[in-house]
């Protein structure tokens, strides 16, 4: 068959006097960063970080803030400013880390070195990439729900939770997550001339190829997002689907959950709004791939490995 067809050290102690209720809890664990010199391992955020809801009161380490300025990153372990919002991200190897929101009018506290979330990747830890990525989510979700969305009254944090309740009607509002599904879908026996598609959108920076994308609908479960969406974008049929892998995806507040799935039939039909390009391509002759970034990389990584 043929190839590709078409910072400063924080001193320890307790944060400065944060805006929201914080609460005693137990002593929090000291996570480790996995050895990654191994490529092929592929750790989730329990590896890399604890993940918190609510403030480490009495936290006895160090801690460190992402000064989130628009969308892009500054990370210190001082605080430039106590009167701005803060939320807690997370402990990652002892320290406590917080979201930090920049106002708009603020002088920038980074003097024009804050990177965006593509830019820090590669210049950070996973661990630390991460989260970055939950604190741009966390301020954005706190930036665009300071009025309940049901009767404009003035929210607040809602207390013992991640939510901010209306006082006036009692409506509490979570971070938003959007679940995305993205599959990589195979033609042929398991073996060295099986085949991968791989696709190319209309936004991609050429000439990059990557899986299949799309987000899942409202009353809609993932194994059927997977089926409608690679109809939808490039004709054909899939079936056999099988969970791989997720990635939180903070561009802006997706969850993307990968899949596997075999070809069935059908020809390639482009949505051309969509997709510019689809190609069914061997191992041995793979385009331009997304990097270590994404999960779809991983998807590809691990068909790849199979053979």
């Amino acid at each position: 068959m043929s190839g590709c067809s078409m910072v400063r050290s924080v001193r320890a102690g307790t944060p400065p006097a944060q805006r929201r209720r914080g609460y005693d809890i137990a002593p929090l664990p000291v996570l480790r960063m996995p050895e990654m010199h191994d490529e092929t391992r592929h750790p989730n955020s329990a590896d890399l970080y604890a993940a918190l809801n609510i403030e480490p009161v009495g936290h006895a380490g160090g801690h460190r803030y992402i000064h989130v300025i628009g969308t892009s990153v500054f990370v210190d372990t001082e605080l430039a400013d106590d009167g701005w919002d803060r939320h807690v991200v997370g402990i990652v190897e002892g320290d406590a880390w917080w979201a930090v929101d920049v106002p708009a009018e603020a002088e920038d506290p980074s003097y024009g070195s804050a990177l965006d979330l593509f830019s820090y990747f590669g210049r950070a830890a996973p661990s630390e990439w991460m989260a970055a990525g939950r604190a741009v989510q966390l301020v954005e979700w706190a930036r665009t729900h300071r009025f309940c969305g049901r009767c404009a009254t003035p929210t607040e944090p809602s207390e013992g939770e991640r939510g901010m309740r209306c006082p006036a009607c009692g409506l509490v509002a979570y971070p938003r997550l959007a679940p995305a599904m993205i599959v990589l879908v195979t033609r042929g026996e398991p073996g060295p001339d099986q085949e991968a598609l791989l696709a190319r959108g209309v936004n991609f920076p050429m000439p990059m190829y990557s899986c299949l994308a799309g987000f899942v609908e409202p009353g809609e479960d993932l194994e059927g997002a997977v089926v409608r969406e690679v109809a939808e974008e490039v004709g054909i049929r899939v079936g056999n689907v099988s969970y791989r892998a997720s990635q939180p995806w903070p561009f802006p507040h997706s969850l993307m959950i990968g899949f596997r799935a075999e070809y069935l039939d059908g020809d390639l039909v482009l949505d051309e709004t969509e997709i510019a390009d689809a190609r069914w391509c061997r191992r041995d002759d793979l385009p331009t791939i997304p990097p270590g970034i994404s999960v779809a990389r991983r998807l590809i990584d691990e068909w790849v490995a199979e053979a």
